[in-house]
């Protein structure tokens, strides 16, 4: 029999996939134990705080071992797939039939170098890429216990495998539910079990709507009832939305992040806003023509294309708006490029993915990153790094119906523009009141910064902007 020597197993440890975060979720297992893989092969998917991300093997052999299953917080570090580099597949396929006791423990965390490394041997995890994240604070919470008891690595991959690939006995083992992965974290988060879940989107696949549906009064203990005093008058049973009490959603992933620099933002730079209503008839009118154009044929055209477009041009007319302040250095850093910030709500939560140097950009060329900046996000597949070194960012309440509000500034952010919802309303216009396309904008800016004129400047100038658009052409 062919054996596998510990000297030719490489450790695949979990990289930092945003830049100074601690750990990540593992989402879903691409391989199994047996299979080989290549350098560079996706063999997982994690979820940070702000993105799922696949991360790729560096190096080629066969699997040995998955180390954590699907649903468990990693610390960044720790080894989570071990590969056979030397072996051939024979090595690799044997390796899971050797006795119980050759196998270590499950998922505890090994905080310590790879004991079974020689010297002068390479690290294994030499060549872990480091992807980058996007820059927000680094969480001081600990890696969730595990839930359950360890079990033996021969058992767990036995599970996994049939788990992530649906293989086994047609009476043991069931193909597994068709899901995305908010779907599948959101079931986990509500306690739904996947396969009871009846699917409605295409091709089997299951929604949030679905697993919300799932959710029933079954699924929640019955609270104690007391008797009351036969002296008291008989009380009226509380309503409640679906029949639960109470639901408990655990803070994490974009949440837990959003929450930690929101918080961060809001108790360390002095925000102001600022609001403006404008009549943005014109503008509205620009973006049907625009539609027309055979330059935008293929394009995203909407308001939000315009907006963004001015505040660009109120930037670059009033550019030190666009700066960061640096509290270590006692600085403020004046940046000479324009990474704009775009809010998405997503599955996952609001994510803020920016365009890198939009400054640059022609109308048709924003037009598309925009397009392609808000469909990657609803999908799920923005990178981490698409969501760093924003300078500048764009919120659209509007969209929810909301007239304005006062958005917080993303960390390391000077300024943050709100659009509100355009109605149809009475308005002074050419000395007569007629009904008018109008919006309230609002600008929150970091004051130690930013001062009231600076602010005034950039707002006032987004607005006349909106309300004569052929001023794109002039400040441009």
């Amino acid at each position: 029999m062919t054996t596998m020597t510990e000297a030719s197993v490489r450790e695949f440890r979990m990289p930092d996939v945003g830049e100074g975060l601690t750990e990540a979720e593992i989402l879903k297992w691409y391989v199994q134990p047996g299979d080989t893989v290549t350098d560079g092969q996706v063999v997982c998917e994690v979820e940070t705080a702000k993105a799922a991300v696949e991360l790729p093997i560096p190096y080629d052999g066969v699997v040995r071992e998955l180390r954590f299953a699907e649903g468990t917080t990693v610390d960044v570090g720790t080894a989570i797939i071990a590969v056979d580099v030397a072996g051939g597949g024979a090595a690799a396929t044997e390796a899971p039939a050797a006795a119980p006791a050759e196998a270590p423990a499950l998922a505890e965390k090994n905080p310590e170098q790879n004991p079974e490394k020689k010297p002068g041997e390479p690290e294994g995890s030499g060549r872990v890429p480091v992807l980058v994240g996007y820059g927000v604070a680094v969480s001081s919470t600990k890696r969730r216990p595990r839930k359950g008891p360890e079990i033996p690595v021969q058992e767990a991959s036995t599970e996994i495998q049939a788990e992530l690939n649906g293989h086994g006995t047609a009476a043991s083992v069931k193909p597994r539910p068709l899901a995305k992965p908010p779907v599948r974290k959101l079931a986990k988060d509500l306690g739904v079990d996947l396969a009871t879940v009846v699917p409605s989107g295409p091709d089997g696949i299951i929604t949030r709507e679905d697993v919300h549906a799932a959710v029933t009064p079954a699924q929640t203990a019955p609270e104690p009832v007391t008797q009351a005093p036969a002296a008291s008058a008989p009380q009226a049973p509380v309503a409640s939305y679906d029949g639960t009490r109470e639901t408990r959603i655990p803070v994490k992933g974009v949440r837990k992040a959003t929450a930690q620099a929101m918080v961060g933002s809001a108790f360390t730079a002095p925000h102001v806003t600022e609001f403006v209503t404008v009549d943005v008839t014109r503008t509205m009118k620009l973006v049907e023509e625009l539609k027309q154009d055979k330059e935008f044929t293929g394009l995203r055209v909407n308001p939000l294309l315009l907006i963004a477009k001015a505040l660009l041009v109120a930037i670059k007319r009033n550019p030190d708006i666009n700066a960061s302040w640096d509290e270590a250095a006692q600085e403020i850093v004046l940046k000479h490029y324009v990474n704009l910030g775009i809010a998405a709500a997503t599955p996952r939560g609001l994510l803020v993915p920016n365009i890198k140097d939009a400054q640059a950009r022609t109308l048709p060329q924003l037009a598309e990153s925009l397009g392609e900046l808000v469909s990657t996000a609803r999908e799920g597949k923005t990178s981490p790094a698409a969501m760093q070194g924003g300078t500048v960012t764009i919120t659209n309440v509007g969209v929810f119906g909301i007239d304005t509000g006062t958005p917080i500034l993303n960390p390391g952010e000077s300024a943050i523009l709100a659009v509100g919802a355009i109605k149809l309303q009475p308005w002074v216009h050419k000395g007569k009141v007629k009904p008018r396309q109008v919006t309230t904008l609002a600008l929150s800016f970091d004051h130690r910064l930013v001062d009231g004129e600076l602010g005034s400047k950039v707002l006032a100038d987004v607005a006349a902007i909106l309300e004569q658009p052929k001023r794109l052409i002039s400040w441009a």
